[in-house]
């Protein structure tokens, strides 16, 4: 691995471990030529379905779009960034069990929506507000009515 600071790239492991319930390894290392200490986490590189666009047009599954529209619901939430990664973690799971080769982007946005209500419901609602395109406030009465029943 190449020093962050000196861009050597040896290198020895101090200490190793599981994280992510086992999904990543981390990993603090020492340069052997400054002496300097950094951390790496190991990921297994997973292959995701093309995500079919509502117009039909094909595209690869980007996890900073889904970051970005969960982000934008959860702006000045009580919804820590751990539990935002924990949440796209989540989606993307259901999304990688159910689908292999394609996937359609109205089912991201439904278990995007179904794991967000149990998050946080103000998310929620913001979230449904763009995916769902309301137009008026009304859409907005439907939604929240169905939450408050």
């Amino acid at each position: 691995m190449k020093c962050p600071r000196c861009s050597s790239v040896d290198d020895r492991v101090i200490d190793s471990r599981s994280v992510r319930d086992g999904e990543a390894t981390r990993r603090r290392r020492e340069c052997s030529e400054c002496g300097y200490r950094f951390t790496t986490y190991e990921y297994v590189e997973k292959s995701f379905p093309v995500v079919v666009k509502n117009d039909g047009r094909r595209e690869p599954f980007d996890r900073k779009k889904l970051e970005k529209g969960i982000d934008r619901a959860c702006e000045k939430r009580p919804v820590s960034a751990e539990d935002m990664r924990d949440l796209i973690d989540r989606i993307i799971a259901k999304i990688t069990e159910e689908y292999s080769d394609e996937v359609s982007v109205k089912f991201i946005g439904e278990i995007a929506m179904e794991l967000l209500h149990e998050v946080d419901q103000i998310a929620y609602v913001r979230f449904a507000s763009v995916y769902r395109k309301f137009k008026d406030v009304s859409q907005f009465k439907e939604e929240l009515d169905k939450l408050l029943k």
